[in-house]
């Protein structure tokens, strides 16, 4: 093993810094063979471990943009990806990005090399990622070298990360988040573990072993970590903090882990168009708030119906300036209806107070209408995961005669309860017209990696029983 200080470990395998940069040479070397030029398109789909650190890097040496397709995708929707993208190269260990490319395999043993590259122009094309794809196919979302820049450097100020610090990525690397932490750690000096997937044991088990310092979760991990039955058995004790991100937080998931671990936790806000725009302060208080703007990025709050700025505590949709915004997306007939006057907007719903707290209640394109009334799927969500025998949830709107739209909740539990029950909690906190129409159980919530519930999924699962 190397004298070197370690900068990243997956299963038994150990990488210095120094490591790293001759295999990012050598996979660099073997990309230009193939006729990886400055400019061009690489598409990238890999699973989380250390070649794909290394191909990216590579790509992004030789003045290439990479194009990050997630592992989880079928042949649809990675013929889509690269029908949107056209890259004219492909690296991965995916069988599906074989069959429609060719494509170097990172499972190929990688020569360490020694070579001198060219700056990269900061303006120049960094990477493509995609848009959740909430509402049909997804979008690539373009990001310059200069723009992801600006977005390292504020995570990296909000998660207040030094090189003293240790992390642990389950989340996938093809999503700005597990991305955003990858180059974030590697940037800083800061010791991180790959894992190929998400496992709540093995994760509980490495923030022992490896003294963890910073935990990130999204809500799938939240979600196993309140209901992991021997939590309390593992020494949680190096983590500063477990970080929220994705999705606003669910306050008693949250505090179930907290009573049971005294970890707390703290909140983050971002999008793949402008990886970062909220954060908490780090004591881990405020957790219905996703933090105040980061230093370099404006919020502001405009209204639903005529789309102008509304004062402290105005509901409406959140809008965000900063250098860390995306550059544009593919399809390039996208990008006007995504911006306002210069400002990015989110599609999220909510407010922010005279103190500069702000806070998500959900996505517009989310809302239930009901009798006029704006309803939040989130809001209802909040109060059901209150409730013991509920694991997960999702609410949304289907179309109603009388009311304009009934509000329908899908529930996962593991116990007993009946849907009269869930109804009547509902009704007992809320206001009338939020009120639950019905309450179908579901085996599971379908959610994206990021945590964020598909609920248009749900909605054609259930639309022939609603």
């Amino acid at each position: 093993m190397s004298e070197e200080p370690v900068a990243l470990a997956f299963e038994e395998r150990e990488y210095s810094l120094a490591e790293l940069d001759a295999l990012t040479s050598g996979m660099a070397a073997t990309l230009a063979d193939r006729g990886v030029r400055a400019g061009d398109r690489v598409a990238l789909m890999s699973s989380n471990r250390p070649e794909f650190v290394i191909a990216l890097q590579a790509v992004w040496r030789l003045g290439a943009a990479a194009v990050l397709m997630s592992p989880a995708w079928k042949r649809t929707e990675a013929e889509h990806a690269i029908a949107l993208t056209r890259p004219g190269h492909a690296v991965g260990d995916h069988p599906v990005l074989a069959e429609l490319m060719p494509m170097l395999s990172l499972d190929d043993p990688i020569t360490p090399g020694q070579r001198t590259f060219d700056v990269v122009p900061a303006d120049r094309d960094a990477l493509f990622v995609f848009s959740s794809g909430t509402t049909g196919m997804p979008k690539a979302v373009r990001h310059t070298h200069a723009s992801f820049a600006v977005a390292v450097e504020h995570w990296r100020a909000a998660l207040q990360l030094t090189s003293a610090d240790r992390m642990q990525i389950m989340t996938p690397p093809s999503h700005i988040l597990g991305l955003l932490n990858i180059v974030m750690a590697l940037d800083t000096g800061t010791w991180i573990r790959l894992h190929r997937r998400f496992d709540i044991d093995l994760m509980l088990q490495h923030i022992e072993s490896d003294r963890i310092t910073i935990e990130m979760a999204v809500a799938p991990i939240a979600l196993a970590l309140a209901a992991h039955p021997d939590l309390e058995s593992h020494d949680l004790s190096s983590l500063r903090y477990i970080m929220w991100c994705a999705t606003p937080v669910t306050e008693s998931v949250a505090e179930a882990v907290t009573a049971r671990t005294q970890v707390t936790w703290v909140t983050a806000y971002g999008a793949s168009e402008l990886p970062v725009i909220a954060c908490n302060d780090l004591d881990g208080k405020h957790l219905d708030t996703v933090g105040k703007p980061v230093p370099g990025v404006r919020v502001r709050v405009v209204s639903l119906d005529d789309g102008e700025p509304l004062g402290a505590d105005g509901v409406g949709e959140i809008q965000v300036r900063s250098e860390s915004v995306m550059a544009g997306y593919l399809p390039e007939s996208a990008t006007p209806d995504a911006f306002d006057d210069g400002w990015y907007r989110t599609g999220d719903v909510g407010t922010l107070d005279s103190e500069g707290w702000l806070r998500i209640t959900d996505r517009s394109k989310e809302m239930i209408k009901v009798r006029g009334f704006q309803v939040a799927p989130a809001e209802i969500e909040a109060v059901l995961h209150g409730h013991p025998a509920v694991d997960d949830c999702a609410v949304f709107g289907v179309p109603d005669p009388v009311n304009g739209e009934a509000i329908v909740a899908a529930v996962k539990t593991h116990a007993s309860v009946t849907a009269e029950e869930l109804q009547a909690l509902v009704g007992e906190r809320l206001a009338a017209y939020k009120r639950l129409t019905r309450v179908a159980f579901v085996a599971e919530i379908p959610r994206l990696p990021s945590g964020k519930v598909l609920r248009r999924v749900l909605k054609e699962r259930l639309w022939t029983s609603v």
